[in-house]
């Protein structure tokens, strides 16, 4: 080799390496990104964004609740993380939250997949059918076919599988007529037609289940074809690693029967709110409370309340029986949490003694947590409503009744605004959201009743000889069927 070989070689070289080094720095640089399931383990988070309604997600007294909530913290039990949920003002807002850059993984409002949001999503496999239902106000003319619909007023919520079946029936009718809203939810339009202000609107079978009983004029007109997948849905792209754990996770949800105990939990047998019935309570006021009449009067004599104040509660809550589980979870005479029946001391929710005493604590706690501004005797009705549905709501409530230009301090006032935390136009306005509002206002009203009787027919003029040899009371109550008005308070 010559030298002018040789230092054109090295000439060569000194060229190519700044080139190879640069090659080298970029491979360095462009090491794989970690997959969704992947940063979502690392950071020991998964963050869900759902509705805050009553069949996705909402607070009780019991802390977070609702049908996708309890599914999808079982996911993030599975996955070994936290979960971090966030909601969406409306259908439309679950996407555009879903695709933001640093938004939520995962959505979870109870999705039914359609062309129209194919190309912002990945839906899982399903989990749930639900049939998609025209309803209307009872009284008026039921509808029976789609041609029934022309010249109704009908509202139904914007970006929602029920405006595009409307949609496609308008191509058939184009004198069909109907609106979108963005500001509402599925109780608020339930709301409306129980109340005449729309004619009709269309929802899903287990979203009725979930809200017909506090609206009793709402009936079902006709099913609007046929029952259709709920799916969860990640955002739009290549990255399936997050949504084939969420596939195997609901196959096995379903094989292990997890799905089938959420629908019963929360489809399968709505309670009914209320007045009981003087005439049943009367017959439980002689067969089941002498059982634990005691176990009140120890309880109240330590608490320093009531002790019929205490069996009206236990009524209500259970019908005096000790064995009573809610759907949710709740267990006991008295009805406690598994949570608060730990904070009161209590290891055995169905032990009668136990529940008694432990409920007669978180009453007392309740009652002393309440603003000093609250006097008696609205205190006591404020404290039973915030046993029911949880200080944090109760607060919201009172928040409320005070813009609205009514007293915070008087129940009177509050119970009339109670209800609203169930509407969107309100509980979007508040601290802890959506609220079964209507429920502590039936359960304040019921045992405000209970125990009006229990103080009348405890009365010592009220005891007649019999009580002396058995030990029952004898209730001051017609023996024939009562009448079926709602006590007014």
């Amino acid at each position: 080799m010559t030298d002018r070989t040789a230092l054109r070689g090295r000439r060569a070289h000194r060229r190519l390496l700044p080139t190879l080094l640069f090659l080298m720095l970029m491979g360095c640089s462009e090491s794989p990104r970690p997959s969704t399931l992947q940063r979502v383990q690392e950071e020991g988070v998964l963050r869900v964004v759902t509705r805050n309604s009553p069949a996705t997600y909402f607070q009780d007294r019991n802390g977070e609740t609702g049908f996708e909530y309890e599914l999808v913290k079982r996911f993030a039990d599975d996955l070994g993380v936290n979960l971090q949920i966030e909601t969406a003002d409306n259908l439309d807002a679950i996407f555009v939250q879903l695709n933001h850059p640093n938004g939520p993984e995962l959505a979870t409002p109870g999705l039914i997949p359609s062309a129209a949001h194919s190309h912002l999503a990945l839906f899982s496999r399903p989990y749930m059918e639900v049939t998609p239902q025209v309803v209307y106000r009872n009284g008026q003319r039921r509808p029976t076919r789609p041609q029934d619909l022309v010249g109704k007023r009908i509202l139904v919520l914007k970006g929602s599988s029920h405006a595009d079946q409307l949609e496609e029936i308008k191509r058939q009718l184009p004198e069909l007529k109907y609106e979108e809203t963005a500001e509402l939810e599925i109780a608020d339009l339930l709301h409306m037609v129980d109340e005449g202000q729309i004619d009709l609107t269309l929802v899903d079978s287990n979203e009725l289940a979930m809200n017909q009983v506090y609206f009793p004029n709402v009936r079902v007109a006709f099913d609007l074809g046929d029952a259709r997948a709920l799916s969860w849905a990640v955002a739009a792209g290549s990255d399936r690693s997050l949504l084939e754990k969420v596939d195997t996770f609901l196959a096995q949800a379903q094989k292990k029967g997890i799905l089938q105990q959420l629908k019963e939990r929360y489809y399968g047998h709505v309670e009914v709110l209320g007045y009981v019935g003087a005439y049943t309570f009367a017959q439980h006021l002689q067969q089941r409370l002498p059982r634990y009449e005691q176990h009140f009067r120890e309880a109240a004599k330590k608490q320093e309340v009531d002790w019929r104040l205490l069996a009206a509660i236990g009524y209500q809550e259970s019908h005096w029986q000790p064995s009573a589980t809610s759907k949710t979870g709740v267990r006991g005479l008295m009805m406690l949490t598994q949570r608060t029946a730990e904070a009161m001391g209590v290891a055995n929710r169905l032990d009668p003694r136990q529940s008694i005493h432990g409920g007669a604590k978180y009453f007392v706690h309740v009652y002393q947590s309440l603003p000093d501004s609250i006097q008696e005797p609205d205190r006591s009705w404020f404290a039973l409503a915030a046993y029911n549905i949880g200080s944090g709501h109760l607060d919201d409530a009172r928040k409320l009744t005070k813009a609205a230009g009514l007293n915070p301090d008087k129940w009177l006032d509050v119970k009339k605004i109670l209800p609203r935390l169930a509407e969107k136009k309100w509980y979007s306005k508040t601290r802890y959201g959506y609220a079964r509002g209507g429920e502590p206002v039936h359960f304040v009203a019921n045992i405000r009743r209970y125990y009006d009787i229990l103080t009348w027919v405890t009365q010592p003029q009220m005891e007649g000889s019999r009580i002396a040899e058995s030990g029952l009371h004898v209730p001051g109550l017609p023996k024939g069927e009562p009448p079926a008005a709602k006590p007014q308070l």
